[in-house]
């Protein structure tokens, strides 16, 4: 059987900081699995990490029929600027 080269990426909104980290992205084949082994605390090592630490995360964007490789070029950074509760939350202030 062939791997399977599309799912989605996902974009996660950690409730604060974790050392530099507010946000993580991944892929899965299976989102509502995948999301219930991070809130399991069987998931990624980061999310593991920032579950034992008490802090909470959102899942913030979706891209669908992604690949691997998109999710590879989602991890240069800027996720901030991707994020729809960072955009939100960014006032006019924020910005000049």
């Amino acid at each position: 059987m062939a791997a399977r080269t599309t799912g989605v990426v996902y974009l996660l909104h950690l409730d604060r900081p974790f050392g530099h980290a507010k946000h993580y992205v991944g892929f899965a084949a299976d989102l509502d699995a995948r999301l219930a082994h991070h809130a399991a605390g069987t998931g990624a090592n980061l999310l593991r990490h920032v579950r034992a630490a008490g802090i909470g995360w959102t899942l913030a964007r979706t891209w669908e029929r992604s690949s691997r490789a998109f999710e590879r070029t989602q991890h240069n950074g800027g996720h901030a600027r991707r994020c729809p509760i960072c955009r939100s939350t960014t006032t006019k202030e924020d910005t000049r």
